[in-house]
């Protein structure tokens, strides 16, 4: 009898591990343990969706016919996974346990290396093929280059899937609709409802267990709203294709006061738990570009970040770690600053943003990207702590997404193998895509003056200090050339700022 371990982020009918046993002769395990969920202070809400989809999944499993074996959190004394395989192999007198490969190198290190002689018995470790792209391919797609490009991988995916394919050409002539897909919004066209979901004594009960046994966790169970169940998680999908994504192209990155989802699809946290297939969810986005329900712009844009951007960022990761974790080639030692953990700064993007963050889980990826992300970046954030800081706080962060994202995307520190330049810019682009400047305490007109915006100082300090990596970089010639023909002396004041603000960067 084989013992089969299903993690919080496989709640999959189409795991590996499911195909591999059998469920009249093999028993399946499930745990919350503390290694698991408190190894990062991971927000309450990421706690308690993890705990309710579990549960929901292994009550599936077992109208589904297997034997399934639960432990809940607190009522167990097994610190890690390995304790409870340990103890199901002696119980049931298991002669092998199996398991898909997991999404973080930290547990697949320990599943390949440690849990055999832990376990006492053969550990098989499956392909986890819910992937679009196999991690072997994706190393055969990068082998020679010394650049990675996503746009180029995209086109791969584009091929592989058919997805938005006409033969041998995209749909629409173009690969990449990105330019159609910058505007601000302004209240129009109107938000849609949000979607609300019915809770069962399996949600009312791990909240009430997140509350008493995370109390110290970032984060409010208050506003909690995700799906727990695979049912659910495919209303989600109908309501995204139908209420948001004929939206979604065109405001995919405005961001707005109070519109904390404005038509993003809410969608990642299934995908990334296993509720949803991305597949299935990139099938259903180009069905409506089918039926005439969605323009191709929103579709495309969609499409890309799911068989694209997230594809890609897996494949680095897998490709580069464990040494890409600790990638810093900008440099940088400051400490993250107390407000990333309060919330309290009187710059009013990245408070709404932190807002988000904390009230739901969740903050869509220009708010990530270039609010509190390119804030780390500017004022030179240690990686590994705004790393850290991203992977607990919101609900669809896992080490193989957060991480090339976070250190290689937003930080730069890579050295340019995930993105040819840095995303960093001043407040000028947040004001162009959002309203949050119209009522923030600092200017935003304004670099060199006391209440000038801290992204307006801190960016151009950005450029000037890191002016002999960057000045030769082809994307960046221009912004030098603008900073070489600044007034000397306004140039000076700006960078002075810039100074006052990194000495006192808590105090923004």
């Amino acid at each position: 009898m084989r013992i089969g371990l299903i993690l919080g982020d496989q709640l999959s009918d189409n795991l590996a591990t499911l195909r591999h046993l059998e469920p009249g002769q093999d028993r399946l395990v499930m745990a919350e343990v503390p290694a698991e969920a408190r190894y990062v202070r991971h927000h309450k809400q990421k706690i308690a969706f993890l705990f309710s989809a579990m549960r929901h999944h292994c009550a599936r499993l077992i109208e589904a016919g297997w034997q399934v074996d639960y432990y809940r959190f607190g009522e167990h004394d097994h610190p890690d996974l390995a304790a409870v395989l340990g103890e199901q192999v002696r119980v049931h007198k298991a002669n092998a346990v199996v398991v898909t490969e997991c999404g973080e190198y930290r547990l697949q290190q320990a599943i390949e290396n440690h849990w055999p002689k832990q376990v006492g018995v053969t550990v098989t470790c499956l392909e986890d093929d819910r992937f679009i792209c196999p991690r072997p391919l994706f190393s055969e797609w990068a082998r020679g280059r010394k650049q990675l490009r996503m746009e180029f991988f995209y086109r791969e995916m584009r091929r592989r899937t058919g997805l938005l394919m006409a033969g041998d050409h995209p749909e629409g002539g173009q690969w990449n609709f990105d330019q159609d897909n910058r505007k601000r919004w302004s209240g129009d066209p109107p938000l849609p409802e949000p979607l609300v979901f019915s809770r069962d004594d399996i949600d009312t009960d791990v909240v009430t267990l997140v509350e008493r046994t995370f109390p110290d966790h970032p984060g409010s169970l208050a506003s909690f709203s995700w799906a727990t169940t695979r049912a659910d998680a495919l209303r989600a999908l109908e309501h995204f294709v139908a209420q948001r994504l004929p939206h979604f192209g065109h405001y995919q990155d405005a961001m707005a006061t109070g519109a904390d989802t404005l038509f993003h699809s809410l969608l990642s946290p299934y995908m990334n738990a296993g509720l949803l297939d991305p597949m299935e969810v990139c099938q259903a986005a180009e069905q409506a570009w089918y039926d005439k329900s969605a323009p191709l712009n929103a579709v495309e844009g969609f499409i890309r970040q799911v068989i694209g951007w997230r594809e890609f960022v897996r494949g680095i990761y897998w490709l580069c770690m464990p040494d890409y974790a600790d990638e810093n080639r900008l440099e940088n030692e400051r400490p993250l600053p107390a407000f990333y953990w309060s919330g309290n700064t009187r710059m009013h993007c990245v408070s709404e943003s932190l807002r988000n963050t904390f009230e739901n889980g969740y903050a869509h990826h220009i708010q990530r990207l270039m609010v509190t992300g390119n804030l780390a970046l500017l004022t030179g954030v240690t990686p590994r702590e705004i790393c850290d800081w991203y992977l607990a706080v919101y609900v669809d962060a896992y080490d193989w997404v957060e991480l090339p994202n976070t250190l290689g995307m937003v930080m730069h520190a890579d050295g340019g193998y995930l993105g040819s330049k840095p995303y960093a810019a001043s407040g000028s682009y947040i004001n162009r895509m959002g309203d949050y400047c119209k009522t923030c305490h600092y200017n935003v007109k304004t670099a060199d003056e006391a209440d000038s915006c801290p992204f307006n100082s801190l960016y151009w300090h950005f450029i000037n200090r890191h002016r002999p990596r960057f000045e030769k970089n082809p994307r960046m010639r221009m912004i030098y050339r603008t900073h070489d023909r600044m007034n000397a002396e306004k140039r000076d004041r700006t960078l002075e700022r810039a100074e006052q603000l990194l000495s006192t960067v808590d105090e923004l």
